[in-house]
């Protein structure tokens, strides 16, 4: 052959392009590549065999080399001839390889080798174009030599456009195909050395690599797929296996889009071609490499390749499982997930095997391996990052979709989940609840009883089954005995036969019926005479039957007693978790939060015990503000509110199948009057904005709406909880239809009004509330003068109800709740509440102060109509309400003997109605005020537009207008402030300023008016007029701090600091400066007035109203209170707190002052972690340099070691992350330098320093913090010795101490002894001492 060609050199000369040597090159930039190509596509046609002519096959190789000169059009015709030729080729060498001469079997190497150069070349070749098309756009110019524009003066966009007309995308498959075809030769016959065979087939393999690099054309199913049998075929056939390692490593390691692609060429050639040894070798690699936490890019591609590989081959990573789990050690967190992931496929592929499910013998090694496979997942939920630990419970969540049941490991996930919940990872939380929510969805326990999983029901199953077992087993005991006591007694001519069938017969009637044991005897004495072969043996088989359903059935009741053990601990296992997912609903992630519902929504439809109190406590998130719906994962998130409202939706209010209109009306009505029964005022008030979202949706038929009526209206006896739950619901639903009341009123009137809510005060005071939503629910808007609100005359039979049903003598507590509701809705509705109000107090004065007849008319009088109406289903009335009276009358009678005493009650129920009359007629005057203003604004605004006139004298007059309106406004509201200042509680005219001095002297004389029920009334009503008048205020506010301190009701001094705060609403300066008396709440020993306190205080202190000056220390205590809800309180405080300018700084000293020194120190351990939570807030470092310097000179000015070790910690919790904070460290030395030995102390600075040098700072000063070191070291060696020194003193001055008292003691005794004196005067002394005394 002319031509000399060495495939393996041309490959290698290949590498780089533009130095290849082509003998006969010709330029396409300078000729036309048409002829050329022409020529050479004829002689190839021709015959196949040309290509071995050089100036042939020089012609290809100056095309592909000049590529980006030629054509689409000819690259395209050159791609064809190429392939015709070479398919032509391989037919022949296939054709002849069945020749024996080897010879001409070997004639066709050259010309096979050259096609397969050439069509490696043009892939690259093809690519190239394609790149240089895409490219186009930029204006960077190309190289001279590749430059296409130059030949035809193209223009840029030209180009760009031919580029995109011509791609090979449509040949690729051909291609691959035809490199399929080459790779069946029988190459041993035609490549005689390895060498050169390996050339030759790497030469094939080339492009199917190079194509597998482009993603574009990976995500071509036809594609992928020839590149994958490309692949095959050679490692099948040819030896290609360690180059395909190496390229399938190199592909993993720089392809991140190959990682899948990969995996499923590994589990063809495996599961297609039955070579898996490939697949294990790359597993074994990967199982070799480590990879660190800074590498990104290949633990990812790797984790994906080992995940796909699992889920496509199984079987394959199961072999190899032992060396990969090396990698749940790797420190890059993508290759643990990978390898939690690749457990999981095994896991699926373990569980769903023949040998599980069929239960063969191997099922007990596979059983075995899944329990492993179980233990290394579970125990990754413990692992260092967050990812890894969500991918457990994702795996595993995919395992539960399994139809296995394997009752142990779903325990197992479900205590991990439990446990995870305490997470600090809102992702690993959000997947615990997750999980949860698929156990109870999948859980096995439905095939016997239905699905539900409640837990009474259950307990009831477990004890059944266990007394039938005991009673079973017990049974089969006793017979056993029976049998042998016979068999003693039955005579010795009896034969054996006989013997064992009565031994079976008699067992079989023992379980059978017990009652026939005496009877046995006769018959088998008669059967042992007559008995026949063939009898014994239909007997014999017939108790072996017996005693095999005995066995079977003793063996189903212990499986059933075990299903019930398992289902039990599955329920008390999820009921462990409860109360930290009702937490959860509280999370700022809101992808948590709604995991959270979904997870109480299918408990709740499940039965479980405690998802009831989740659901409720869930209503709370009505007031969720759904701004914008984040999306993670790529998943659209609803919102919180409206998943809310669609879960009550889908449990109390969507109809159920098969069932009645009227059933379903029922139903409904049912589910909401129920949502109140024992609601909190929280719950109510959030089930209230959720019923009017509701009733705005039109999402609440009418038809329920009547049947709730029905129910209140009803005139049987109803359960008390259950008319007051309608009449709550219809309120709830009137706020945002005000037609559902006023359509109603005469019913309200006439039941909650009427006897039924004479004898249910609760009822009333609902009713009282329905009644006033026929004022509407505008909001008022700030500035606004308009009120939309409606207004009655006074005349209307409402008012009079109203007043009748307040005067109505009664003796229970709910009195006050219902009184205080009334009087709301007088104030609401009325147009002149004042004179209503105004008889009201008369008639109650004339009660509570007219001479007592009969102390005992009033109760029996309520007895008898509690008698008539409604009968209390549930529980009765508090015990606590009947005695009141009793309780008064026996009081006041030992109190005044014939004394003419009023009625304790009937006082305090006065003094309730003045002072709640009281405050809402502050609030009626702010409303009178503002209909004043409003209406002075509609006459001023009429007479502008009556003037008329030009626009710039209409402005003029209008500023003129704007400016006398504004001071009639403020004629208006100082003529409002005189009247609630002076007139209210002053006023010769005013009926309450009888009923000022009668509180005072009430609340001022504990001991004469002991009855707790008017002391606490008194107290609450003389809180509120000290919210009147500064001047009323300013007089008594004292006897109310010193109620405050004094009473031992803690409700009293519940309401008091809740007044309290009313009260620095409207005189700041008063309660600001009693301020301390107010911070004494916060060491109450009662819960109740403590979180009021607490409550009160930080209202006060985030809105300005009082300062700051010290106490917040006190604050601070709260921290770390027993109680938690104390504790939350206090951080949210000091969260909102850190956000006023410089707060928390400006008061640091002070608190650590407070809780380090005095009587008001806490524990040093309670200290450490308060500061810990408070210093989190320091954030600026200017105020860290700051808080340095204080606290170094704080050193100078303490004696005490505590306070030496309080500092220090406060010091070592700043960040120094700045030069001059160190330096202001070192700069204070001399504070601190002779406290250093103390235990603590040094240990702290030592913290400091480590902290010191971790900063990454560039100016980080080394040299000073080595000397400040030394330093350190030096003063504390030196301070310990210092202390050694001075114990040494002490201890020598303490021995010569005691010595000279001995040598005083031996010298005074000899002369004592001759003077008897002393002795005599001793008692005098003495009796000058207990005079003092």
């Amino acid at each position: 052959m002319s031509v000399s060609f060495e495939l393996q050199d041309e490959l290698q000369a290949l590498q780089d392009i533009a130095n290849y040597d082509i003998p006969n090159e010709q330029d396409p930039n300078s000729t036309d590549p048409g002829p050329l190509l022409q020529q050479a596509v004829g002689a190839i046609a021709h015959s196949s065999e040309e290509i071995t002519d050089p100036e042939i096959f020089d012609i290809f190789r100056s095309l592909l080399k000049h590529s980006d000169a030629v054509s689409g059009a000819y690259m395209s015709k050159m791609l064809d001839a190429l392939l015709s030729a070479f398919g032509s080729q391989i037919d022949a060498a296939i054709r002849d390889s069945k020749e024996e001469d080897q010879q001409i079997v070997m004639a066709h190497k050259l010309p096979l080798e050259m096609y397969a150069f050439l069509v490696n070349w043009f892939v690259g070749a093809a690519e190239k174009v394609k790149a240089i098309g895409e490219e186009d756009t930029p204006p960077a110019p190309v190289k001279a030599r590749r430059g296409r524009g130059g030949k035809a003066g193209t223009s840029r966009a030209a180009t760009a456009k031919k580029a995109e007309q011509w791609t090979w995308i449509d040949q690729i498959p051909g291609t691959l195909e035809l490199i399929c075809k080459a790779l069946k030769l029988k190459t041993h016959r035609i490549w005689v050395t390895s060498p050169e065979r390996d050339a030759f087939i790497t030469c094939l393999t080339r492009p199917a690599y190079h194509v597998a690099e482009s993603e574009q054309y990976m995500k071509i199913q036809n594609v992928r797929m020839h590149v994958y049998k490309v692949i095959c075929l050679a490692v099948k056939h040819h030896g290609h296996t360690l180059a395909a390692q190496i390229n399938i490593m190199q592909s993993l390691q720089y392809y991140e889009h190959l990682s899948e692609p990969m995996a499923e060429c590994l589990s063809i050639l495996a599961k297609e071609f039955d070579h898996a040894q490939l697949g294990d070798e790359i597993l074994r690699e990967i199982a070799g490499k480590s990879f660190s936490a800074q590498d990104t890019k290949g633990p990812r591609a790797f984790s994906r390749f080992l995940v796909k590989f699992s889920e496509e081959s199984p079987r394959s990573v199961l072999k190899q499982i032992s060396l990969l789990i090396g990698h749940l050690d790797s420190e890059s967190y993508p290759m643990r997930m990978a390898i939690v992931e690749v457990i999981g496929s095994l896991i699926r592929e373990l569980a769903t095997s023949e040998d599980i499910t069929n239960r063969t013998n191997g099922s007990n090694q596979a059983g075995k391996e899944l329990d492993g496979l179980f233990e290394l997942l579970l125990s990754r939920t413990l692992d260092l990052s967050s990812y890894v630990r969500s991918k457990v419970f994702a795996t595993l969540s995919k395992v539960l979709d399994l139809p296995l049941r394997l009752p142990e490991q779903r325990l197992r996930i479900t205590r991990a989940a439990v446990d995870t919940l305490e997470d600090k990872a809102s992702t690993v939380r959000k997947a615990a609840v997750s999980i949860l929510v698929k156990l109870i969805l999948t859980h096995p326990y439905g095939d016997m009883y239905g699905g539900d999983l409640n837990m009474e029901k259950w307990e009831e199953r477990y004890k059944i089954w266990k007394d039938k077992l005991e009673e079973m087993e017990g049974g089969i005991g006793k017979a056993v005995e029976r049998d042998k006591d016979e068999n003693e007694v039955e005579e010795s001519n009896f034969e054996e036969e006989d013997e064992d069938e009565d031994a079976e017969m008699e067992g079989a009637d023992a379980n059978d019926d017990s009652d026939a044991p005496s009877n046995n005897p006769k018959p088998k004495k008669r059967k042992a005479n007559r008995k026949s072969t063939v009898d014994v043996t239909a007997i014999v088989s017939e108790q072996e039957a017996l005693a095999a359903l005995e066995t079977n059935e003793i063996l189903a009741m212990g499986l059933r007693k075990k299903y019930c053990t398992e289902a039990l601990d599955f329920m008390r296992t999820l009921e462990g978790g409860m109360i930290s997912i009702t937490q959860l609903l509280g999370s700022t992630n809101k992808a948590e939060v709604l995991e959270s519902m979904e997870y109480f929504r299918v408990a709740f439809e499940y039965q479980l015990a405690g998802a009831e109190r989740g659901i409720k406590q869930m209503l709370h998130l009505i007031w969720h503000k759904d701004n914008s719906s984040t999306s993670e994962d790529g998943k659209e998130l609803k919102g919180v509110r409206s998943r809310l409202l669609e879960c009550y939706r889908m449990l109390y209010f969507d109809p159920l199948p098969d069932m009645e209109p009227k059933q379903q009306v029922n139903r409904i009505a049912k589910n909401m009057i129920e949502l109140t029964y024992d609601a909190t005022l929280a719950e109510l008030t959030s089930l209230e904005e959720l019923m009017r979202i509701m009733m705005e949706d039109g999402q609440i038929h009418y038809d329920v709406i009547n049947k709730l009526w029905q129910v209140y209206s009803a005139p049987q006896a109803l359960p008390r909880s259950q008319r007051r739950g309608a009449i709550i619901i219809i309120g709830m639903l009137a706020l945002s239809k005000r037609t559902i009341i006023s359509e109603k009123v005469d019913t309200l009137l006439k039941i909650g009004l009427g006897p039924f809510g004479k004898a249910d005060l609760t009822l009333a005071r609902y009713t009282c509330l329905a009644l006033q939503r026929l004022n509407g629910s505008a909001k008022k808007v700030k500035g606004s003068l308009l009120d939309k609100s409606l207004r009655m005359e006074m005349e209307n039979p409402i008012f009079r109800k109203l007043q009748n049903t307040i005067e109505h003598p009664c003796r229970s507590k709910d009195w006050f709740g219902m009184a205080e509701q009334a009087i709301n809705t007088i104030y609401a509705l009325g147009e002149h509440p004042d004179e209503l109000c105004n008889n009201l107090i008369k008639n109650l004065t004339r009660r509570a102060f007219a001479k007592r007849q009969n102390t005992k008319e009033p109760p029996s009088e309520l007895d008898t109509e509690a008698m008539e109406v409604d009968q209390e289903m549930e529980l009765p009335e508090p015990a606590s309400h009947a005695p009141s009276s009793t309780h008064i009358s026996t009081q006041q009678s030992s109190m005044g003997e014939e004394k003419d005493l009023g009625d304790v009650f009937h006082l305090s129920q006065l003094l309730f109605v003045v002072g709640h009359v009281a405050i809402k007629h502050i609030v009626f005057l702010e409303l009178v005020e503002r209909e004043w203003k409003r209406q002075k604004d509609e006459k001023q605004l009429a007479e502008k537009l009556a003037a008329g006139g030009s626009p710039n004298r209409a402005n003029k007059e209008t500023e003129e207008l704007d400016q006398v309106a504004g001071n009639a406004e403020d004629e208006i509201g100082e003529r409002i402030a005189a009247v609630r200042e002076t007139e209210l509680l002053y006023g010769e005219q005013s009926l309450l300023m009888l009923y000022g001095p009668l509180l005072v002297h009430v609340c001022g004389s504990p001991h004469k008016f002991k009855n707790r029920t008017l002391r606490a009334a008194a107290t609450l009503s003389f809180s509120k007029f000290l919210c009147i008048s500064s001047q009323f205020c300013d007089q008594h506010h004292h006897l109310l701090f010193k109620i405050l301190e004094t009473s031992k009701d803690p409700n009293i001094r519940s309401n008091i600091v809740i007044a309290l705060g009313d009260v620095a609403v409207s005189f700041s300066n008063i309660v600001d400066e009693n301020s301390n008396e107010l911070y004494k709440g916060l060491s109450d020993g009662d819960l109740v007035v403590k979180k009021n306190t607490l409550m009160v205080l930080t209202h006060l202190i985030l809105n300005g109203m009082i300062k700051v000056k010290g106490q917040l220390g006190e604050m601070a205590k709260c921290l770390e209170d027993e109680e938690p809800r104390i504790s939350d309180l206090a951080k949210l405080f000091f969260t909102d707190l850190s956000t006023k300018d410089n707060a928390i700084y400006n008061n640091l000293p002070d608190v650590i002052s407070h809780l380090s020194t005095g009587d008001h120190a806490v524990e040093e351990e309670i200290f450490k972690s308060t500061m810990r939570y408070i210093f989190s807030f320091i954030e600026k470092e200017k105020q860290a340099e700051n808080i340095v310097e204080k606290l170094c000179q704080r050193f100078r000015l303490s004696e005490d070691p505590r306070q030496w070790r309080d500092i220090a910690f406060c010091l070592s919790l700043l960040p120094f992350k700045s030069e001059r904070s160190v330096k202001k460290l070192i700069e204070g030395l001399q504070f601190y330098r002779d406290k250093l030995h103390e235990e603590g102390v040094f240990d702290r600075f030592s913290e400091i320093l480590s902290k010191a040098r971790s900063n990454k700072s560039a100016n980080k000063p080394d040299t000073e913090l080595n000397e400040f070191e030394s330093i350190l070291d030096e003063h504390r060696r030196q301070g310990e010795e210092d202390q050694a020194f001075e114990k040494r003193v002490e201890g020598k001055r303490a021995a010569a101490k005691r010595k000279a008292t001995r040598r005083s003691a031996r010298k005074k005794a000899p002369e004592a002894e001759p003077e008897p004196e002393p002795a005599s005067q001793a008692p005098a002394t003495r009796d000058d001492d207990d005079m003092y005394v």
